[in-house]
């Protein structure tokens, strides 16, 4: 994410004080909860959905993403390289390309 972009999102909390809300376990809830509304999206399409309340839903899922990156002092990079290395030694490609097993099933 842009820097500026990270600078809006803690300007518009911080303008707010609504800091004092997001402990780690809210900011879960909430992330959990707007996942949801994302995924209500595609409730009864798998093809015929609104690309608009998608990218709204998304961004509010990213933003209070960001929100715990910051709560939790966690570096994005950092957090998803490490799932990337974990990630690529569960599904080597010669074992997972092509096939959406877990992967203990593998």
């Amino acid at each position: 994410m842009k820097k500026e972009t990270i600078e809006r999102i803690r300007k518009f909390s911080e303008d707010r004080d609504w800091d004092q809300f997001h402990s780690p376990a809210n900011l879960a809830k909430s992330i959990s909860i707007e996942a949801n509304e994302l995924l209500e999206c595609f409730q009864w399409s798998d093809d015929s959905y609104d690309i608009n309340e998608v990218k709204e839903e998304l961004a509010d899922v990213l933003v209070y993403c960001r929100n715990m990156l910051d709560k939790l002092g966690l570096d994005e990079d950092e957090i998803v390289n490490a799932k990337m290395e974990q990630n690529e030694k569960k599904y080597p490609v010669e074992k997972a390309k092509g096939k959406a097993d877990k992967y203990n099933k593998l």
